[in-house]
């Protein structure tokens, strides 16, 4: 049979089109004919979705654990997460299927494993000696609720604790329960009537590892002997129990207690405490017992050999310090520091140079888990100053309110940021290195600068350095400096345009080639930014004010299908609409006593110094209207080549020449239509009170949508005190994942009525009308009812000209309609290339005036487009513009619909991105309904369609972000920034791009015991556990206590994993297969991992009797 080919086919019609074409339109042939020559390089097996690394601070943390020989710290939270953190840029998430919070976690000290417990009653054990750590085993307990768990060092026999105040044992080799449980009944008293309580701890004599002490919540302490099974003794106390912990020398143990004390026992003491303590009670001058405290959650009893031990706990405070921050105490002999915390502690940890429990543990630092912070304290150095934090935790030191993401920067610029942040360090920090330190960073293959942007709700700026997969921050920005901070409510008549943060950033525009920045804040607030290394003193900061006033009536639709053709520009030639203003405006209130003329922010008029690095350009503010207040601004753009900066909202746009500091666009939106308005709008006072009309529909191409698909999220009542939309701190919850119709930084609440916002604007050089024959500079603008509008620059030449000349403004009349509001657009050149906007390189321009009047004759204004002899002859571009619905790509300058792809029908996308991968580039769209999708460009071949995650809230609407190089990024919880890739090599490259958490580390030495001890008994009493808990002697555990469930990491994780010396052999063979390893290799190797590990693999030979009716190749 011939095979039929229909690329031939295709290639027929397309040449039978272009003839067409050329017959109806001779003078633009070259650009109708050339379509089809673009070669595209990108196909769908370049696509690949996965995470890649999360970074900040685990959000809702609950547990945390400390391996003091591999120097790993975990951390667990309550949606069951994992969090491992070792050397800075050495971190690791996992996360538990449940979503179960983690009540706790223990280490297999110096063996690559961790075992996590859960709120649901499970145990898992977790593989760490894999690059992306896996679960080998879960046990689930069916009858009884976990409470404690304990493991001793270098045992593989874990005590679990539970509600009902039993102890059972489970071997972490094979996951399975051992027949020998401790019964609450047999460890009590027998005259005792009551249940003693949960158990709330277990650990083992530090000197006699067969005598259990077991702490009940009710106040009652028993040491258990393993071997006779009985109790050697009990001690009872009338206040419940938070922890316990043992001196080292096994003779003495502490108590926490719920009324703020601390009891200190003697172990063959049983009737009362030693010591009774209470470190934040007033002793009271008769005698008596002293006022109870809150209670003390927990404690730590650790000692040294030269002076007197440490007693370290958390909470304890008296009732009557109100609004008293959480505190951490640290008793040291005599002294007592009470350090405090700026949130309330989780849990802490002491991390001593042992990690025998029966040696002198000399504590260095304290490792406090707080609700929103890690925070590490000196032990050591006088007055317990705390370590800087090397790892990105603070991220939500302000809540994020929008962020952004740059791939492939200029190189120069990480150095550059870095050297005016490090400027910005704090002092005060101990001097020593950051003491969690374990773990080997990956080899990072990809070499390009990366660069986070984050915007938070006090107005501050944070640039990140997010270079091969990790994350330091490089500087910080406050933009609320330049504005008067309002000292009481009565002082602030004019921010309440928001309830509170009025400086949060909405919208950053960077442009990293010349480093000019613009940020829109949520009190209509524009800030321009130039960089510099000098520092300067701002006398006066420039600042204009902006009256953005729009009246219309309610929306009609067109009833023509395509807006009719305009072929004069509208306006005038030059339409600086209102005068500059560089002091703010005095009038506040109209004839009639309504709020007129005032911004929402009161600009400094006191000199302003300003430190290296982004230092005020220009302030804009647009100020109240008639009583209204200024609505908030839907984008934002700046170029640096042609000195503007534009900006837009549901009223109208505006655009600014911050070269001249003037205003020279103030329109409508409406305006910029001028005679073709395809909605028929009628002029209202803006104080008439509105009435609700409907759903926006999109109209496009004669096709009507019914009315609850085509409202838009653009489209959300807008309430007259605009609360602000970029709320954090709650989590907004969507009811039926529809996501709620309102969303922020790109687009804010608009009104439903009759509003058309601006939502995209971008600046280009390009053919600005259908006769063009030549590209000029203009700027392209979107709006939320799927409308592209072309705005013409008439630029003056460079050098002082540009000063002294006005910039010509003037809307060109093209008009072109998507379905849903537009949300990015971009323009290829006629091979297919990318085309970026236009930029003037960054040069110092805090310089001596002689040097800087040389520069401006040298300099011309680069453009991203150099006039050739081959766009004389009208050289074809393509402009591509991506809706919420929809994506086209239309040929200039014909502006002929060259390709159009209906993205979906149902959702709508929240973030559309053209983005460079693979020497080519593509559209990547992240749509309301989980979807992530890429499609090639200029043709919109679908390329990748993934169902990656539903929209739960607005954080991730407003946070989610593509950039070059197959990388994406959003704020998966208030604390954290996940980032992934959906590029196939990155995600090939990523194994060896991730840090190794375990490396082999020899285990310290046992403490010696000395001759004499040696001589008469004394020192540490080991036991044999495995003839205790063992199948032989205890028998086997109830099957309906407890269910085993096989983890997916593998068997050979289980070999890997296993403790003992047996299997080092083993483990050593498997650490030099991982390293190996490719992400997509697993399967395929498990095989050929079995049959080599099963030689010398001893201690897994009851697992394997699970799988030994099938053969190896099975598997």
């Amino acid at each position: 049979m011939r095979k039929f080919n229909i690329r031939k086919v295709l290639d027929g019609l397309t040449a039978g089109s272009s003839s067409a074409s050329q017959q109806q339109q001779p003078q633009q042939h070259p650009p109708g004919s050339r379509e089809p020559e673009i070669q595209e390089t990108l196909q769908s097996e370049h696509f690949q979705l996965c995470k890649t690394v999360r970074h900040g601070f685990p959000y809702q943390p609950s547990a945390l654990a400390f391996d003091p020989v591999q120097k790993i710290l975990a951390v667990g939270t309550q949606t069951g997460a994992l969090r491992l953190f070792g050397r800075p840029g050495v971190e690791c998430y996992c996360q538990h299927d449940s979503g179960a919070a983690v009540i706790q976690l223990q280490f297999l000290i110096n063996e690559g494993a961790l075992v996590s417990a859960l709120a649901d009653d499970t145990l898992h054990l977790w593989n760490l000696r894999q690059k992306r750590p896996a679960i080998l085993h879960s046990l689930k307990f069916c009858r009884e609720r976990v409470t404690f768990c304990h493991l001793p060092f270098q045992s593989k026999w874990l005590y679990v604790g539970t509600e009902r105040g039993n102890i059972h044992i489970v071997n972490v080799e094979s996951f399975t329960l051992s027949g020998y449980v401790i019964m609450w009944n047999k460890a009590i008293e027998l005259s005792s009537k009551s249940h003693p309580g949960p158990v709330v701890h277990i650990s083992d004599n530090p000197m006699d590892e067969g005598k259990l002490l077991i702490g009940f919540e009710s106040g009652t302490v028993v040491l258990w002997d393993l071997k006779s099974k009985k109790a050697d003794y009990r001690y009872t106390y009338d206040e419940a129990i938070h922890s316990v912990a043992w001196h080292h020398e096994g003779k003495q143990f502490i108590c926490s207690h719920s009324d703020g004390t601390l009891t200190i026992w003697n172990v063959r003491s049983p009737t009362k405490p030693v010591q009774t303590i209470t470190p934040h009670g007033k002793q009271l001058k008769d005698g008596k017992k002293p006022e109870p405290c809150k209670p003390i959650l927990k404690v730590e009893f650790k000692t040294t050999r030269s002076g007197e031990p440490f007693i370290i706990l958390s909470g304890g405070l008296s009732y009557d310090t109100v609004g008293r921050r959480p505190c951490l105490t640290v008793m040291h002999g005599k002294s007592t520091a009470v350090l405090e915390m700026d949130y309330s502690i989780v849990d802490f940890l002491t991390l001593c140079e042992t990690p025998y429990p029966n040696d002198f543990q000399e504590p260095y630092a304290v490792v406090v888990l707080l609700e929103k912070d890690l925070v590490l304290i000196d032990l050591a150095q006088n007055g317990y100053p705390i370590f800087e934090n090397p790892y990105p935790l603070n991220i939500h030191e302000s809540p994020v309110t929008c962020c952004e993401y740059f791939a492939d920067c200029p190189v120069d610029l990480i150095p550059a940021l870095y050297s005016v942040g490090a400027r910005q360090k704090r002092q005060g920090y101990s001097k020593k290195e950051w003491p969690i330190n374990g773990g080997n960073w990956g080899l990072g293959a990809q070499s390009y600068p990366e660069i986070i942007i984050t915007g938070h709700a006090d107005g501050s700026v944070k640039f990140w350095d997010a270079s091969a997969i990790t994350l330091q921050v490089l500087y910080k920005l406050k933009t609320s400096k330049v504005f008067e901070k309002s000292r009481n409510k009565e002082d602030k008549p004019n921010t309440d345009i928001v309830d509170e943060d009025p400086y949060a950033i909405q919208i950053i525009s960077w442009c990293p080639e010349s480093r000019m920045l613009c940020i829109a804040g949520v009190s209509a607030h524009v800030i321009i930014y130039r960089f510099s290394k000098q520092e300067v003193v701002t006398e006066v900061i420039p600042m204009l004010e902006v009256r953005l006033l729009h009246e219309i009536n309610d929306v009609e639709s067109p009833e023509s299908e395509q807006p009719p053709p305009l072929s004069t520009p509208v306006g005038g030639s030059n339409p600086q609409t209102i005068p500059p203003q560089s002091h703010p405006s005095t009038s506040s209130s109209s004839s009639d006593g309504l709020r007129d003329n005032v911004p929402c922010l009161k600009v400094k008029s006191s000199p302003l110094k300003q430190s290296p690095g982004y230092q005020t350009e220009l302030v804009i503010q647009l100020v109240w209207v008639g009583g209204e207040p200024p609505q908030q601004i839907t984008s934002l753009a700046v170029n640096s080549s042609y000195g503007l900066v534009v900006f837009g909202n549901c009223n109208g746009i505006a655009m600014v020449d911050y070269f001249q500091k003037a205003v020279l666009l103030n329109l409508g939106t409406i305006e910029l239509y001028g005679s073709n308005d395809p909605y028929r709008r009628e002029p209202r006072s803006p104080r008439k009170s509105r009435q609700p009309s409907g759903g926006l529909c999109d109209i496009s191409e004669g096709s009507v949508v019914p009315e609850d698909r085509c409202k838009s999220p653009t489209s959300a009542k807008m309430s007259r005190k605009l609360s602000l939309p970029t709320d954090l701190k709650p989590d907004l919850d969507v009811k039926d994942n529809s996501f709620s119709r309102s969303r922020s930084s790109s687009v804010t609440s608009i009104d439903k009525e009759s509003r058309e916002a601006i939502s995209a604007l971008h600046f280009c050089e390009t053919f600005t009308r259908k006769a063009d024959s030549s590209p000029s500079p203009c700027l392209w603008v979107g709006t939320t009812l799927g409308t592209v509008l072309v705005i013409a620059l008439n630029l003056p030449p460079g050098g002082e000209q540009r000063l002294l000349q006005p910039v010509i403004v003037s809307p060109s009349g093209t008009i072109l309609r998507l379905k849903g509001a537009i949300l990015r657009m971009a323009f290829l050149d006629t091979t297919g290339c990318l085309m970026p906007p236009a930029y003037e390189p960054w040069k110092e321009h805090n310089v001596p005036e002689e040097k800087d009047e040389k520069e401006k004759s040298k300099k011309k204004r680069p453009v991203s487009v150099s006039p050739s002899s081959s766009q004389e002859i009208s050289e074809n571009q393509y402009a591509v513009i991506c809706s919420e619905k929809q994506a086209k790509v239309i040929s200039l300058p014909t502006q002929n619909c060259a390709y159009k792809q209906n993205i979906t029908e149902t959702s709508f996308v929240l973030r559309g991105d053209i983005v460079a991968l693979s020497n080519s580039i593509c559209l990547a769209c992240f749509c309301a309904n989980g979807h992530i999708m890429t499609f090639s460009l200029p043709s919109l071949r679908p390329l990748l369609d993934v169902y990656y995650l539903p929209l739960t809230n607005m954080r991730i609407a407003r946070t989610f972000c593509f950039t070059n190089n197959g990388q994406a990024l959003y704020l998966v919880s208030p604390t954290e920034i996940q980032r992934l890739t959906y590029s196939q090599e990155t995600c090939e490259n990523l194994q060896e791009m991730l840090g190794e958490l375990f490396t082999p580390v020899e285990t310290p030495e046992a403490p010696n015991r000395g001759f004499f001890k040696g001589l008469f008994g004394g020192g540490a009493q080991s036991l044999d556990r495995e003839e205790l808990f063992g199948e032989s002697s205890s028998g086997k555990a109830s099957r309906s206590l407890a269910q085993h469930i096989p983890g997916p990491g593998g068997i050979e994780g289980v070999k890997g994993a296993a403790s003992g010396v047996v299997g080092e052999l083993a483990r050593a063979r498997l650490a030099l297969d991982e390293r190996g390893q490719k992400l997509g290799d697993l399967e395929e190797r498990t095989a050929a991992m079995l049959s080599s590990a099963d030689a010398f693999s001893k201690h897994a030979h009851e697992m394997m009797l699970k799988y030994k009716d099938k053969k190896w190749y099975q598997f």
